[in-house]
């Protein structure tokens, strides 16, 4: 094939080409579901939701994914380990987790938090 040469494929070879891609698109299991069109991109965009632009999550919401206090221990000490919490921070969150457990820092945010709540 020679640079910036057209391909057509049809969708037989398509298929034959690249069988998984083929059965991947074809299939609804990553589907997502379009509740509606908007026909101008101001309109749009305005009706996009902005809650998690530019959020960095924080030590407590990766407290809040964790399973158990370990777990917990472990975020604190990563987190502490690479500076991107104080020491004295850290001592204070080891302390709450020690005496009141992971969900005092609050309810657990379960993988697609932040796609949920985005609305």
């Amino acid at each position: 094939m020679l640079e910036g040469e057209d391909v057509e494929l049809d969708k037989k070879n398509f298929q034959k080409m690249f069988p998984n891609l083929a059965k991947e698109l074809e299939s609804d299991e990553h589907s997502i579901p379009m509740n509606s069109v908007r026909g101008d991109k101001k309109t749009g965009e305005g009706a996009a939701s902005k809650k998690f632009v530019n959020y960095v999550p924080d030590v407590i919401d990766f407290l809040r994914r964790c399973d158990s206090d370990k777990q917990g221990e472990e975020i604190i000490a990563y987190m502490e380990k690479r500076r991107e919490i104080p020491r004295e921070y850290a001592a204070k969150l080891r302390v709450q987790l020690r005496e009141k457990g992971i969900r005092s820092f609050g309810s657990k945010k379960d993988h697609d938090y932040y796609l949920k709540h985005d609305q």
